[in-house]
């Protein structure tokens, strides 16, 4: 995985004047103002989170495939929806009679059971987020409250199992209904009954216009992660090998800090097919091909969450839709 180009530049470097002293003479200081390089990692997804698509690095005019992601619907009859899903993907269902409500879609009273998987492109997995938490609409509206949101955990891949890393949470605002709210938050290790967490980012999305999702520390108080001990591999260009998550600088799991421009991924209205999906990363918080793919895995849940949280008056694209079926 190659890094962005960004150099530092100077923009200034020179005495300036700034009036006259008393007897009449220039008063001058010396200013240098200079410019730190903020490189990050670009991908592009190659169409919408629920048609599975591959993933691009895009250096420039060159777009390289580095994932390829898996979207899946859970059977509707499993109530287990915090269970983590296995490392290997389970043999599909084979439906051999329709029952008599094939017809009924489950999604207009509830949105549930939604995961995507990123692979790298060996076709081992690097991340994944799942819905935990069903979207459904409060009671007496068509929509997904801030009072009872739906949410997802993105998980990371730790000796042979799933581990969450954070959490998000979408609903769509009281006031405005085409607003999206939503909350990430870090999921720490941690010796109690409860894991802690640490919110990250707290804001709003124009569901209706398309926008921004976007973590930044720049101006806030940084936030401890821990370091578990998964492998890592960079795959081509510098740097790239193998080592255990405790050898590595700063990142995702690092027991350093969170500082800085984190991530930011664009958010689409769902009707411009033209636009993807689009995520930059700050190349210091990514030092494995995991770190990466939890960040493509949560922008994904971004994505998915503006359909989740649309009115159930709406009928939702056919991809996201399950109907009822009779499995043997």
């Amino acid at each position: 995985m190659r890094k962005s180009e960004s150099r530092p530049s100077v923009l200034h470097n020179e005495w300036i004047d700034i009036g006259e002293n008393k007897k009449g003479e220039p008063t001058r200081f010396y200013l240098c103002v200079r410019v730190e390089p903020d490189p990050r990692y670009v991908f592009q997804f190659g169409g919408d989170s629920e048609c599975s698509p591959q993933v691009f690095q895009v250096q420039g005019s060159v777009r390289q495939a580095v994932f390829t992601c898996k979207f899946s619907l859970r059977n509707p009859g499993d109530r287990n929806l915090v269970s983590m899903p296995s490392m290997t993907e389970p043999a599909p269902s084979r439906n051999w009679l329709p029952s008599l409500g094939a017809d009924k879609d489950p999604s207009a009273k509830e949105r549930k059971g939604w995961s995507i998987t990123i692979h790298d492109l060996s076709g081992s997995p690097v991340a994944m987020a799942s819905m935990v938490t069903p979207f459904v609409p409060s009671p007496g509206s068509n929509h997904v409250s801030r009072s009872n949101p739906g949410a997802w955990l993105i998980l990371r891949p730790t000796q042979g199992t799933w581990k969450p890393w954070g959490r998000l949470e979408a609903w769509r605002e009281l006031n405005n209904a085409n607003a999206l709210g939503y909350r990430f938050e870090l999921l720490h290790d941690s010796v109690s009954a409860s894991p802690s967490t640490t919110t990250l980012v707290h804001s709003v999305i124009n569901a209706k216009n398309g926008g921004k999702f976007t973590i930044d520390m720049t101006n806030s108080v940084s936030t401890p992660v821990s370091s578990p001990h998964s492998s890592c591999d960079l795959g081509s260009g510098p740097g790239s090998g193998s080592w255990s998550g405790s050898e590595l600088g700063p990142g995702l799991f690092s027991p350093f800090v969170h500082t800085g421009f984190v991530m930011q991924s664009s958010v689409s209205n769902g009707h411009d097919q033209s636009r993807k999906t689009e995520v930059e990363i700050g190349v210091q918080h990514v030092n494995c091909t995991e770190d990466a793919a939890a960040f493509v895995a949560l922008a994904a849940a971004v994505d998915l969450s503006v359909d989740a949280c649309k009115s159930f008056t709406r009928k939702l694209r056919k991809e996201l839709r399950q109907s009822q079926s009779f499995v043997v």
